[in-house]
């Protein structure tokens, strides 16, 4: 007996949306748990993706955001000919995104409508932004029957942490005694732009050393001045591990925190679905779209007329959204979540 048809998914291309993504492939994998998963992804996000149990492969996209390169997405679908994919599910909506599973001849592709896919995709499915109001809803959607009810269940993600690379990371970058104490990941940076970073971390960090806990600093080699400036505002106590952690490096230190406070960004995603209880701060975006995954989180979000505006940087020029939020809300925050006294 044939083995069934695996599924291919082309997957987004921010870290925050890859992790909803698993959303989905928890949801595939109940409804189909004998077909293989794999998902057509940017090259930084294969770790990740690495850390969901339901994917079989990922495959690499050779391609940066917003590359379009016909020749190559043709080449790319030509070579995935030979790999018996029955669906593919296509999370993007672009143009360019339905390109390679077209190519591929694949049988069924889902995808939303969108930019005249009309041919590219034979499943095609509206969006009614009313009843698929977040990010998660409408990817879990997409691995749904037509006639299923909407929203559909959500799962939470929950990326695989491997206590094997722990130990390695804690001894390679010397932070054993700091497990002797309390840790809080404090997430500063955000790639969207400035109206979606809380100005406080440095005041939040010198008053959780104060009261004996242990700040580790995450982002990218990006966010590395500002972790310095973080870090030289806390005093001693404070690690600056920007730029000196891959993604999946990020998933493993996150974990063994006892808690996280993050800005609205990929790394928010990231340690709601390692487990870690955590308080997330929204300025210029909402919850409402794009919450973590998790029962394990205080919100702190202002509500302010202007708000959301969804722009990189303040439109009035005062970011009041976010300055408005004190280092005490969040330390009461921090307080009022589960098993994480601070």
């Amino acid at each position: 007996m044939a083995e069934p048809a695996p599924i291919l998914v082309v997957g987004p291309a921010w870290v925050g949306d890859m992790v909803m993504a698993q959303s989905l492939f928890i949801t595939l994998k109940t409804r189909h748990p004998d077909r293989a998963i794999d998902v057509l992804a940017p090259g930084w996000s294969l770790p990740l993706i690495a850390r969901m149990p339901e994917v079989r492969a990922g495959i690499e996209m050779p391609l940066g955001h917003g590359e379009f390169d016909l020749g190559l997405r043709r080449r790319l679908g030509h070579a995935l000919r030979g790999t018996g994919y029955g669906q593919a599910i296509v999370l993007p909506r672009s143009f360019k995104s339905a390109l390679t599973p077209f190519f591929a001849r694949i049988p069924r592709r889902t995808g939303y409508r969108g930019e005249l896919r009309y041919g590219l995709l034979n499943d095609i499915r509206p969006l009614d932004a009313q009843q698929l109001p977040r990010t998660v809803d409408r990817f879990v959607a997409l691995g749904c029957t037509r006639e299923a009810a909407l929203p559909p269940p959500i799962p939470f993600p929950r990326l695989h942490r491997d206590p094997a690379r722990q130990e390695t990371l804690v001894a390679t970058l010397g932070l054993g005694e700091d497990l002797a104490h309390p840790c809080i990941a404090l997430m500063p940076g955000a790639e969207y732009g400035p109206a979606k970073q809380w100005p406080a971390f440095g005041e939040l960090a010198a008053q959780l050393i104060a009261a004996g806990r242990r700040v580790w600093i995450f982002g990218s080699h990006k966010e590395k001045v500002l972790g310095d400036a973080i870090a030289g505002q806390a005093g001693t106590g404070a690690r600056n591990l920007c730029g000196h952690t891959a993604l999946a490096d990020a998933v493993d230190l996150i974990g063994l925190c006892r808690a996280a406070v993050s800005n609205d960004s990929g790394l928010m995603h990231v340690a709601a679905a390692a487990g870690v209880p955590l308080v997330a701060l929204y300025g210029s975006s909402t919850p409402d779209y794009t919450p973590p995954l998790t029962q394990q989180a205080e919100i702190l979000w202002r509500r302010l007329p202007c708000s959301p505006c969804f722009e990189r940087t303040c439109p009035l020029g005062h970011t009041d959204c976010l300055k408005g939020i004190p280092a005490a809300s969040v330390l009461d925050a921090l307080d009022r979540l589960p098993h994480t006294p601070v």
